[in-house]
């Protein structure tokens, strides 16, 4: 395993640096050799604009998302990048400050209003962002910038031009999704969020949009509710950020990092607090495991999955295995630690503040949790899992319960695995073996890791003064392998001639492969997709 590399204080700052439009892509210089099968485009989402006005944008989610795009063609490569023209981004540069409250940093008022004015302007309804900065997926033949919240955006793969901003809410009942669903073998898309009703109910509701019946339809429009599922506390649900799903089954995990509605509700229009503002904690819950069945979708209440506190960002994957459900997850504890320094409210402190910080936290990892299907014939208090390859294990306790402990799969020092992603297309949903991600120095993004999640051998590739970003797996046509084909990341090398570039790895060894220099930073990406 290659030995982490200290980061120069100025170095991995310029990830966070507001950069510029280009007007028409430019050619990349080519070191090496493209695989000749790789013809297609890969699609960036992330933050492109760090101040508005001379006002900081404070969070890593609140930076005004920019879309980029490498397209390889013949060996030869060109970039482009363009903002999403959300409303939250039109806005604030016609008004020159931040009208629309992000994740981490509130609106300015309008210095055009009187302190009267403002004050009733609060209790209009809270203003939901539209900054689509999170990932960009297909869902049909259409493809959307998303972040976290109920609107959506419609852009064009080719040009990057902003098309339509698309309301979830009108079509189903949800109050925002994750930027991570799931595609089904025929195209079908599923994705998790919650929903508050009436008197303050809430629940999570499972949402599937079905493939595209014919070139004119559009598959949102046809989007439903397929299961709800419970939630533990009535007035303060779970952050959600991905979810697991198999052949049969959802996955939902309802971590103890809360969002305090009636905060929300109060706090933000009065005092005009942010996301962040409205998060806490209750580890005395622990951690949650909800299993729902897929067709027909229904929750399934006798099965009550305990673990000891956890947060989560990340399902790697979920599979089924001779009755049992095995999940995969980058974990880490501690939500103060989560939102304020993995994904940094100030990303410029300097190197050794940040070093400080990691120390303080508590050690991220990569675990293992099995959940048996069949719990009523094994005897309480012993362990009902019989998988011969995990030590994870599930005990069934007097109350109906069942306590699960996990597998460590990787346990790096203050070494994060991070954005994990797999050979999904041939993989999501069944036993696997390998998995791909950014690895996090420090909660710096450093290295790219290969793990083996049934042997635990792990391979890195990491350079110098570099800073990549998630690996995304493309697979070679008609490869027989698991991991036979390429990886690819966008890297930026602050002191290079050409800052910014497109890496090709050999998935199998992560021996480079080729790189794709533009002399253009790139600010951080945070997810995307590739297009054949």
């Amino acid at each position: 395993m290659a030995s982490c590399v200290e980061h120069p204080a100025a170095g991995y700052k310029k990830i966070f640096e507001t950069v510029e439009e280009l007007n028409e892509p430019i050619p990349a210089k080519v070191i090496g050799v493209i695989p000749s099968w790789l013809n297609g485009s890969l699609l960036r989402m992330g933050p492109g604009l760090f101040e508005v006005g001379g006002q900081p944008l404070r969070h890593m989610f609140d930076g005004q998302a920019m879309i980029h795009k490498f397209d390889l063609k013949n060996g030869q490569v060109t970039y482009y990048r363009k903002f999403i023209k959300s409303d939250a981004y039109v806005r604030a540069m016609a008004e020159n400050r931040v009208v629309i409250t992000e994740f981490g940093t509130a609106a300015y008022p309008d210095p055009c209003k009187n302190i009267f004015s403002r004050f009733f302007t609060y209790f209009k309804g809270i203003e939901v962002t539209d900054n689509c900065l999170v990932n960009v997926y297909p869902i049909g033949e259409d493809f959307y910038a998303v972040t976290e919240t109920n609107y959506i955006t419609k852009v064009d793969p080719d040009s990057l031009e902003t098309l339509k901003k698309v309301d979830l809410c009108k079509y189903i009942s949800v109050n925002g999704v994750t930027a991570h669903p799931h595609t089904d073998t025929d195209g079908t898309v599923y994705n998790i969020g919650n929903c508050f009703g009436k008197n303050m109910s809430l629940a999570y509701n499972i949402v599937k949009i079905p493939p595209a019946q014919d070139e004119d339809s559009d598959p949102i429009e046809k989007s439903q509710v397929v299961v709800q599922l419970p939630s533990s506390e009535r007035s303060k649900p779970s952050y959600v950020h991905s979810f697991g799903m198999t052949d049969d089954y959802f996955v939902f995990v309802e971590q103890p990092v809360k969002i305090n509605l009636l905060k929300f509700l109060a706090a933000w229009s009065i005092t005009g607090a942010t996301y962040m503002d409205c998060f806490e904690s209750n580890e005395s819950m622990g951690t949650w495991f909800h299993l729902a069945t897929k067709d027909p979708a229904a929750y399934m209440s006798s099965h009550k999955f305990r673990t000891s506190a956890f947060n989560l960002f990340h399902h790697i994957n979920a599979y089924e295995d001779d009755g049992f459900i095995v999940v995969d997850l980058c974990t880490w504890k501690g939500h103060d630690f989560v939102f304020n320094y993995l994904y940094m409210a100030n990303v410029k402190e300097e190197w050794e503040e940040v070093k400080k910080a990691a120390m303080r936290a508590p050690q991220p990892e990569v675990r293992r949790y099995v959940l048996p299907l069949d719990i009523h014939r094994e005897a309480q208090g012993k362990n009902l899992v019989s998988l011969s390859y995990t030590t994870a294990t599930a005990v069934l306790h007097r109350d109906g319960t069942i306590w699960l402990e996990p597998e460590v799969l990787y346990s790096g020092p203050r070494q994060a695995f991070e954005f994990p992603q797999i050979n999904y297309s041939r993989c999501r949903g069944k036993k696997y073996s390998f998995a791909y991600g950014l690895g996090l120095n420090h909660f710096i993004p450093d290295r790219i890791i290969k793990l083996n999640v049934q042997t635990k051998e792990t391979w890195v590739w990491q350079e110098e003064e570099c800073y990549p970003s998630e690996p995304l797996f493309v697979p070679t046509p008609g490869a027989t392998e698991e991991d036979d084909g390429v990886l690819l990341s966008i890297v930026v090398k602050p002191g290079a001639q050409r800052p910014g570039s497109l890496l090709v790895l050999d998935a199998m060894s992560l021996t480079e492969l080729a790189r794709a220099e533009v002399n253009v930073f790139i600010p951080l990406t945070l997810h995307g997709t590739y297009r054949p």
